[in-house]
C-alpha cells in the first residue's frame, strides 16, 4: 500500500518536515552527480557500518565522532525509489507529528528515532561490513509516533491489485499495524540470510522508539480535526 494523504489537517505549516524532505532530495541529487568511486567512498564514510561503528561506539560512548555516522546516514539514500518512498511517508505522516510536539522537539525526535533504528540494525547485524544508509529508521519512528498520537485518523492509500491500482481509505491504525507486521516478518526472516540489502531492523527499531518516545516529546494530547 502506498499512502497518499491522511485525514488530519495540520494547524500550521510543517516547516521542519518540508525542510528535511528538501535536504534529503538535494543531497540525493548531489549523490547522483558523483562518479561511482566517489559515491562508494561517500557511502562508506558517512553510512553506518555495524562491524566498524558498533565497536567504536562502545569504546568511545562520549565521543562525537562515534555518533556522526548515525546522523549522516539518515540523509543518504541508495536510489530514487528509496529516497522518494521515504519522503512520501514523511510527508504524509510527519506534519501531524511535528504539529503535536513543536518544531524544535521534532528535530531532536527525528534524530533520536533515526539513531535508535540504526542501533537496532547494528545489534541485529553486528558483523556486517555493508554500509547502511537511508531515512527509513527515522521515518519509521515518525510512523510509531503517529500510531500512538492519532488512532482515529484514516489514510488514503493506493492499493495494487494484480496489474491494477485502486484507492482505499483505511484506518491509520490498521495501515500502520500492517506496515509494521511486514517489517517484523521480513526482519525475522533476514536473520537467517546473509548480505541483506534492506535494513529491516532499522524500521522495526525506529518504529518502536517512536512509540515509546512520543509521550516524552509531545506537548499535550493533540486535538484532532478531520475532513
Amino acid at each position: 500500500m502506498i499512502p497518499l494523504r491522511d485525514t488530519i489537517r495540520s494547524r500550521r505549516f510543517p516547516v521542519v518536515t518540508v525542510t528535511i524532505i528538501v535536504i534529503n532530495v538535494l543531497i540525493f541529487l548531489y549523490q547522483a552527480s558523483l562518479p561511482r568511486e566517489a559515491l562508494e567512498a561517500l557511502v562508506r564514510w558517512y553510512g553506518v557500518i555495524p562491524a566498524r561503528d558498533l565497536p567504536h561506539l562502545l569504546a568511545h560512548p562520549f565521543s562525537v565522532d562515534a555518533y556522526t555516522p548515525f546522523v549522516t546516514a539518515i540523509f543518504l539514500h541508495g536510489g530514487w525509489f528509496h529516497v522518494l518512498g521515504n519522503m512520501l511517508y514523511l510527508w504524509v505522516f510527519g506534519d501531524n507529528v511535528e504539529d503535536s510536539m513543536g518544531r524544535g522537539r521534532f528535530i531532536l525526535f527525528y534524530l533520536l528515532v533515526g539513531f535508535a533504528g540504526s542501533l537496532a540494525h547494528i545489534f541485529a547485524n553486528p558483523d556486517s561490513s555493508m554500509p547502511t544508509i537511508g531515512a527509513s529508521g527515522a521515518v519509521a519512528g515518525i510512523l510509531g509516533a503517529y500510531f500512538i498520537s492519532f488512532p482515529r485518523s484514516r489514510v488514503l492509500a493506493l492499493l495494487p491489485l494484480f496489474i491494477f491500482f485502486t484507492l482505499v481509505e483505511i484506518p491509520a491504525v490498521l495501515f500502520l499495524i500492517l506496515w509494521f507486521g511486514m517489517q517484523l516478518l521480513s526482519g525475522v526472516a533476514s536473520l537467517a540470510v546473509t548480505g541483506q540489502t534492506v535494513a529491516w531492523w532499522a524500521h522495526i527499531g525506529g518504529f518502536l522508539a517512536g512509540v515509546l518516545l512520543i509521550r516524552l516529546f509531545r506537548h499535550s494530547p493533540h486535538r484532532s480535526r478531520f475532513h
